[in-house]
């Protein structure tokens, strides 16, 4: 199994969950091990029923003109040593 955020290695864990509110409940799933990511069946659940978020493209560009700003301000970056 590979991950579905950086498809490194996928291990199988056990998680316990102190939030439950029956007590302490094991769960088992999926974790990578290059950057962390969290698999298991909760999770996959959750992510199926939220939306996706929808990106929109504006249909105009931004008029800049209006906008003040300062170009004589001096420099803030310095020279590396």
């Amino acid at each position: 199994m590979s991950c579905s955020r950086c498809q490194g290695l996928m291990v199988r864990e056990h998680f316990l969950d102190f939030d439950g509110t029956i007590g302490h409940m094991w769960a088992s799933g999926h974790r990578c091990m290059n950057c962390g990511n969290v698999h298991d069946p909760v999770i996959e659940q959750h992510r199926r029923t939220r939306p996706e978020p929808v990106l929109t493209i504006p249909s105009g560009d931004k008029d800049y003109s209006e906008d003040e700003f300062e170009t004589d301000l001096p420099s803030v970056m310095r020279q590396a040593a």
